[in-house]
């Protein structure tokens, strides 16, 4: 079973730096992102040896939310080999979110 990982300054690096990946920037206080959780855990499942599904807590990861300019929550961003290759900001759909994992494998 699939599971998405959490992200922080010491793994940040070695788990985007090679294929594709999304990092979902979140915190426990907001709606939107409580609202997207169910999805990014199913695309954990589904992308799973495919993409790396990872989480970042804006609220423990200050300094990535700010090496990243995440200035509203939640935002995906997509990495491609270590380069980020696209960004969605504000809640949306899962089949948005696999539309773009899939434009990227």
């Amino acid at each position: 079973m699939g599971k998405y990982i959490e992200l922080n300054q010491t793994n940040m690096d070695e788990n985007v730096k090679e294929g594709v990946a999304l990092v979902d920037f979140w915190a426990p206080w907001c709606g939107p992102c409580r609202m997207l959780a169910p999805a990014i855990d199913q695309l954990a499942e589904e992308f799973e040896g495919k993409a790396k599904i990872c989480k970042v807590n804006t609220e423990d990861e200050p300094d990535l939310t700010s090496k990243y300019q995440v200035r509203s929550i939640p935002t995906i961003l997509f990495f491609k080999n270590g380069e980020i290759v696209d960004q969605m900001i504000g809640a949306t759909t899962k089949a948005k979110i696999e539309e773009k994992l899939n434009s990227l494998l």
